[in-house]
């Protein structure tokens, strides 16, 4: 029990650290580093089954296809957003008049990210946990609670799906907050079209994310009973999809567009840099 809180008192601050000083957020790099770091051993595990002949060569071409449209979708998933046009009206400075300008609103379809499925999962597993400590002489109805949770019963995805659906729409509504929204357009001078500002603004955003986080919900559930179908009742022994994957996609998604927003700035900077040295030289 030491070890275990010491070791995840001090990943923690490590990932801060990362977080600091670093790229990304440093908490979910280091998930998603030991998840990547399974994956060769776990496919070459796969490779050594259809080597034996435990496994057929069509099968596992399936499964890598499989993987790849996975992750396509979840790319295509995560990326995808709901823009709301936001109009902003004719306002004078001084002498001078701007004319009215559009923007947009993006709510993302998956606002709740990888959340839902590690809240779900960590709750599933606490009465197997629970179970482990007593060494198999707790009582009767605890071995048939954790009987009925074992991976790929029927209770456990229906509990699986159904902890991710309230766990989507939970952290979404913390998340996101429409009424804050509302007054920051309102402050501003921007309105949704057709739509009065202030509440009716705000009911409008909470009834679009509502819909939209149906969708989301929709998608981070067929994503993680995708992998645990195939392992219940295909007897694939190579794990993707789910919650591993979600996370490594995300994760790499954020650090990109982070790198990405990095060398912009660096870039705008250096330009900055130069004017300013041109302006001292003349």
């Amino acid at each position: 029990m030491i070890t275990l809180t010491g070791g995840t008192i001090f990943l923690m601050w490590l990932g801060e650290q990362i977080t600091q000083r670093g790229i990304g957020n440093g908490t979910s790099l280091i998930i998603m580093s030991g998840i990547v770091a399974q994956l060769p051993s776990a496919l070459a595990g796969t490779l050594e089954l259809g080597r034996q002949g435990a496994l057929s060569t069509g099968l596992i071409l399936i499964v890598l296809v499989m993987a790849i449209a996975v992750i396509t979708f979840i790319v295509f998933m995560e990326r995808a957003q709901r823009r709301l046009l936001i109009q902003y009206p004719k306002r004078q400075v001084g002498n001078r008049m701007f004319e009215g300008q559009s923007s947009h609103l993006p709510l993302k379809l998956n606002t709740s990210g990888v959340i839902p499925p590690i809240f779900a999962s960590s709750l599933l597993l606490l009465p197997t946990t629970i179970a482990n400590f007593t060494a198999g002489q707790g009582p009767s109805w605890l071995t048939a609670i954790t009987t009925q949770l074992a991976h790929g019963r029927p209770l456990f995805l229906a509990l699986y799906v159904g902890l991710i659906v309230f766990f989507a729409f939970f952290y979404t509504a913390i998340v996101f907050n429409p009424t804050e929204t509302a007054d920051n357009l309102k402050k501003h001078g921007g309105f949704i079209p057709g739509i009065r500002p202030g509440e009716r603004t705000a009911e409008y955003i909470d009834y679009v994310l509502s819909r939209i986080t149906v969708i989301g919900a929709a998608y981070l559930a067929v994503v993680c009973l995708f992998p645990e179908i195939l392992i219940s009742y295909a007897a694939v022994p190579f794990y993707f999809g789910g919650t591993s994957l979600l996370i490594v996609v995300s994760v790499t998604m954020d650090t990109v567009a982070q790198v990405q927003g990095y060398l912009l700035a660096h870039q705008y900077e250096g330009l900055i840099k130069r004017s300013k040295l041109r302006g001292r030289r003349r």
